[in-house]
Parts: structure tokens; sequence; C-alpha cells
């Protein structure tokens, strides 16, 4: 199934490289120009699969490392509500993130939702019109972001796996690679950097990150502008969540999902939900680009993912 186009792709590249200077054109298309040099890959919407990963709680088990930004950030504004500060426990944030995506979503749910009240920040009476709350929210969010580059620029650390088999597809000429994060932009980044490096970042064929599309998930927006970016269609993608509002975003964009759970999201009913597949971690299973990509070349959409190495579903108690 490789392409016998790729080596006049690459020297066409190249001359209009040398004419023009390496013009501005190619600007837009960075990560598929280097991946077409170093690895003879095609260039966008000639990739025949596409594999597109989570960035929190996928590539690095970070979701605690948010929940301590957050309560970092609540404390430094002193908020109370009816004389109580705000403190979001383990148990609640479980509920937060696979419920609500996004950080400012995740809060204005916290406020208008579970508390039904915004809070005092010190002496500073609560907000009341729908500025001085997203005010707040975003005052909270800009702490909140700076607290948690710190917390993984100390303690990040790759899930196991995720290289790997990051590498393998990156190494693939017929599957594209990308990110696809609800995080800030900013956050999300920082997160990318310390964990996949520069090298690995600029190979990548699609990133899309923070505010780079207008609904967050468990909307399958995220997943319909990835696909439409690199061109591939929907049934040949694979996305790699861990979170129950990541696996609804990739069952709405009609995408199969393969589901890394962590710690909270582990009792989750993925498979009720529609996953292909779920497993702890890529690494203790020996996930691999073949046990994800042969059963759907072989298969199509109809295809079942990582055969014995995936957990079964649970059974029904009698």
């Amino acid at each position: 199934m490789f392409r016998s186009k790729q080596f006049c792709l690459a020297a066409f590249c190249l001359w209009v490289s040398a004419v023009q200077g390496f013009a501005p054109v190619f600007r837009g298309f960075r990560f598929q120009s280097q991946r077409l040099l170093q690895n003879n890959a095609a260039p966008s919407g000639e990739y025949e699969y596409a594999l597109l990963f989570d960035c929190d709680g996928v590539i690095l088990e970070t979701e605690e490392f948010h929940r301590q930004a957050y309560n970092g950030a609540f404390e430094a504004a002193e908020l109370t509500i009816d004389g109580e500060p705000v403190v979001w426990s383990v148990e609640y944030y479980d509920v937060l993130q696979n419920t609500v995506g996004g950080g400012k979503p995740k809060m204005f749910f916290h406020f208008r939702n579970t508390t039904k009240a915004f809070p005092m920040s010190g002496q500073k009476p609560a907000p009341v019109t729908l500025e001085e709350q997203q005010a707040l929210i975003d005052a909270l969010q800009t702490d909140k972001t700076g607290r948690y580059k710190k917390f993984v620029e100390e303690n990040a650390v790759c899930r196991p796996g995720v290289l790997e088999l990051m590498d393998e597809a990156l190494a693939n000429p017929m599957i594209a690679v990308g990110v696809c994060s609800a995080s800030t932009k900013e956050a999300a980044q920082r997160t990318l950097s310390v964990t996949l490096g520069q090298e690995r970042i600029e190979k990548l064929d699609v990133c899309i990150l923070g505010d780079d599309v207008s609904e967050k998930k468990p909307s399958p927006m995220i997943y319909n502008e990835a696909a439409k970016r690199i061109g591939v269609p929907a049934d040949r993608c694979v996305v790699i969540e861990d979170s129950l509002i990541g696996l609804q975003a990739a069952k709405g964009a009609n995408m199969k999902c393969v589901i890394t759970y962590t710690g909270g999201t582990k009792d989750e009913d993925f498979y009720g939900e529609g996953a292909d597949a779920k497993v702890p971690n890529l690494g203790s299973r020996g996930v691999t680009l073949a046990s994800i990509f042969d059963p759907i070349m072989e298969n199509g959409s109809d295809a079942e993912l990582m055969v014995g190495l995936k957990d079964p579903p649970a059974v029904p108690a009698a």
C-alpha cells in the first residue's frame, strides 16, 4: 500500500524550495514537509490512516497536577463560599474530569451547578454580572496554568508505551499522527514540549490545542477538524483517550477509540459507551501499531482491535 508517487513528490518539493528560497507557502505545512523529507511520508490528504492522541491523561497522567494547580489558584485568590474555602477533592475532581471538558467550563460548572453560587475573593463580594464572573474565571485560569506548567516541568513522566507507539506511527508513511487536546494552548504546549520534545512535535501532522476549536469535548468538533486537516476519513482514524468525555468526542466523530484509563477513570463504563478497546496503559499490554491497524486494514470499520491485549468486557453480576 506504499505509494509510487513519494519520490516524485519529494523531488518536486525540494525543487520548489530551491527555486523559491523556502517560500512562505510551505510554512503552513511544516509538520508534513518535515515528515515527507525525513520519512518519505505523504503530505496532508494522502495518508491512508490516522492515529490521534489526547494529551492530558494519555501522554502524561496530569489530572492530579491540574487539581493541585486549581486548588493553589483558589487558595491564592482566597475564594470562599459562605465562609468555606473552595477546594476540589480527588473524588470530586474525578467527577469533573469525566463530566466536563476544559478548565474554564469546569469552574463555571462548579459554581453554577454544584455550589450554585460564585465565591467571594478575599473581602471582595462575589461577582454578579456575566462580565464579572468571566473576569474571575479568566484570572483563576491564568494563575492555574502557571502553577500547572511548573508541576509538569518538575514532575513530568510519559505514560508507559506512548512514545514507542507514537514513534512507530511517525515512522510509517501510511499513517498520519496528531495530538488533539482541550487543555489551554499554553498548558498543552508546555506538556508536549516536556514529554515529546521538539523533534517529535515537528513531525506531527496535526496538533489542535485549547481554543483552536470553539467547542470542547465531548463535542466531536476537535476530531472532526483533525480528520479534515489531514484528509483521512473518520472510519480510518483511531483515537487514544483516557476519559469518558474524550471517548464521547471520538465516537461522535465516528472514529475508533482506544482507552488508556487512569486511577480517576478506571471505573467508567467505557465499553458501554462504545470503546473499541481499553487497557491500563499501552506499555503494560505491549500495544503496537499492528495490533491497532492490521485489523482495520483487513476488516475495515467492523474490525476488532487489540485482540488478546485489551481488557475483556465486564461480566454482569448474576
